[in-house]
């Protein structure tokens, strides 16, 4: 259900109003103190339950020390997918007062920083989780929002994301409409990489291929992918089309494919995910999946809000439609 369609909750105006006192009284009621009369506070626990109204302890807990700071975790700046989703977290929280600084997780020599640890000193109001959270935040004392597809959540937190299986069964099944059967994967470390790789899979078994991948423990980004790529060329020459996990591996499988003379989409089709920035240049052209990182911020932003209200509420999972864009970059396979 979209915040569009929820009722809207009643405030502490609204059983002031239908107490007939003043909102500083049912402050008081609600804190139970002893300066108010037993009528009036009957008046008022009458209009608490008539309403429905629940009291916000987010906000009554965020009141007196407040940073109006919302972290957002990424995991890669180099991805271009999350300037989209970043500027749908600002359209959301950006006109409700609140800052929304970035971090990425990152490695100083063999240690892992995590940028969660970052934001909980700086005591942020809420976070935003685009990356693999960890193992060790399985509950957390502020409201959480976990987008895209991860390994771990973090209890209590709302998701959001967009359908996997949905997007590559569109990508597949545009290849296989152009006459693919022998079509391989570029695969990456990661939740969103690893549920591709599972759809993948379970389609090419569905269809009697066997699932040609590799790059499986590369890290989904340029390098990750021409790496990826060189590998899956190597153990399986015969492939007519390469679906790489996300757009900027994409651009590496397509470094890789030119070093051995397979040009694109002549030689074999070539294909992402995400349609970020990179898609839609001159140079990829590439077909790829839409699964709308805008809108994702935009709902993310939006169930944040709700959970800050109502940090008691049943966590929801919110799904972002895909749709598949066609460019130059898939062709019929070759005869």
């Amino acid at each position: 259900m979209t915040s569009q369609q929820r009722p809207a909750r009643p405030t502490i105006y609204d059983v002031a109003r239908e107490a007939g006192v003043s909102k500083s009284l049912v402050s008081l009621v609600l804190n139970d103190s002893a300066l108010v009369s037993e009528r009036k506070r009957q008046a008022v626990k009458a209009a608490i339950e008539k309403l429905g109204y629940r009291p916000s302890r987010a906000a009554a807990n965020l009141a007196a020390d407040r940073t109006h700071m919302v972290g957002l975790v990424i995991d890669d700046f180099e991805n271009p997918w999350f300037v989209d989703l970043m500027h749908g977290v600002r359209t959301v929280l950006g006109p409700e007062g609140y800052h929304v600084a970035i971090r990425e997780h990152y490695r100083v020599g063999d240690q892992f920083v995590n940028a969660i640890d970052g934001f909980l000193d700086a005591q942020v109001d809420a976070l935003l989780i685009a990356a693999e959270p960890g193992h060790n935040y399985d509950s957390l004392d502020i409201p959480v929002v976990v987008e895209g597809t991860r390994l771990h959540s973090v209890r209590g937190a709302d998701h959001v994301s967009s359908d996997q299986n949905l997007g590559v069964g569109m990508i597949l099944k545009h290849l296989q409409s152009l006459g693919h059967r022998r079509i391989g994967h570029v695969s990456g470390i990661g939740g969103s990489a690893q549920a591709r790789l599972r759809a993948y899979t379970q389609v090419m078994e569905a269809i009697g291929e066997p699932a040609r991948y590799a790059g499986e423990r590369n890290a989904t980004n340029e390098e990750g992918g021409y790496a990826g790529t060189v590998e899956l060329l190597r153990r399986h020459p015969e492939v007519t089309a390469v679906f790489a996990a996300n757009d900027t591996m994409a651009l590496g499988a397509r470094a890789a494919l030119r070093e051995v003379g397979r040009e694109v989409p002549e030689d074999v089709a070539l294909v992402g995910y995400d349609n970020s920035l990179l898609a839609n240049s001159r140079f990829l052209d590439l077909t790829t999946v839409d699964n709308r990182g805008f809108d994702i911020g935009v709902a993310s932003g939006e169930a944040l809000l709700r959970r800050m209200s109502d940090p008691d509420a049943e966590p929801e999972h919110i799904v972002i439609p895909s749709r598949l864009v066609v460019r130059s970059s898939s062709a019929a396979a070759p005869r």
